[in-house]
């Protein structure tokens, strides 16, 4: 039977969507950052497990060449690995000669785990030696708005990475719900009516074409632009 503190070594506590992001600081690729570097700013914060490695470096290219993307919907990239910096800088490097690509967003040395633990990041499959291909999306209050784990052979994909956080930065602005496989431009739905008169008032709401008293659409352009933070009020 485990020990106690084998146990303890065994298990990762993730932080939760709606809990405050966990502090960070580590060496990167461009310098010393931390999470304080972003206040006011969204963040994908994102581990890779090695590099060097193929689906790796699709990834990073990937991210790279749709990077212009993240920075007209205000967000931030920040990668992470438990390699060194020293191998970070070469392989970054290597895609450069070899993709013709240059990473413009920092990539940070997890050497220590210390992140990686925090963030709940190491890969069992790894025997906790490397990172797992997580992302982390922490909006501009610091906290947690969605968690995505991917497998050791899967590549991300990166306009799954730009809607999400586009609707999720949409809900924040309108107040209304995004349904699936929405994308930029596509109907709202509206959240659930909260008492009984306000499903019969907005059932008569020429702004809605509802289906029934739950299930009621938005055009995009007629969206209230309140701002709203479901983490900020109390349901």
């Amino acid at each position: 039977m485990p020990l106690n503190s084998d146990l303890h070594s065994e298990t990762q506590r993730l932080p939760r969507i709606g809990e405050k992001a966990p502090f960070f600081k580590g060496q990167s690729t461009q310098g010393e950052i931390t999470l304080d570097d972003y206040k006011n700013d969204w963040v994908i914060l994102f581990a890779h497990p090695a590099d060097f490695t193929p689906v790796c470096t699709s990834e990073f290219v990937a991210l790279q060449k749709q990077y212009s993307e993240f920075q007209d919907l205000g967000v931030k990239l920040v990668g992470l690995s438990v390699d060194s910096l020293a191998s970070h800088v070469a392989w970054l490097n290597s895609i450069e000669e070899s993709f013709d690509v240059q990473i413009e967003f920092p990539l940070i040395s997890d050497s220590n785990k210390v992140i990686s633990e925090t963030y709940g990041m190491l890969a069992p499959e790894s025997n906790n030696t490397e990172s797992s291909r997580a992302v982390f999306i922490i909006d501009d209050d610091a906290v947690v708005r969605a968690m995505i784990y991917y497998p050791m052979t899967t590549g991300r994909n990166i306009d799954e990475l730009l809607r999400v956080t586009r609707a999720m930065k949409t809900s924040d602005e309108t107040g209304d719900n995004t349904p699936a496989n929405w994308k930029k431009g596509d109907n709202l739905l509206a959240a659930p009516p909260e008492t009984l008169e306000d499903a019969k008032k907005r059932m008569k709401d020429s702004n809605y074409d509802c289906k029934n008293w739950y299930y009621c659409e938005k055009d995009d352009e007629q969206s209230s632009k309140k701002l709203y933070n479901p983490f900020l009020y109390n349901n």
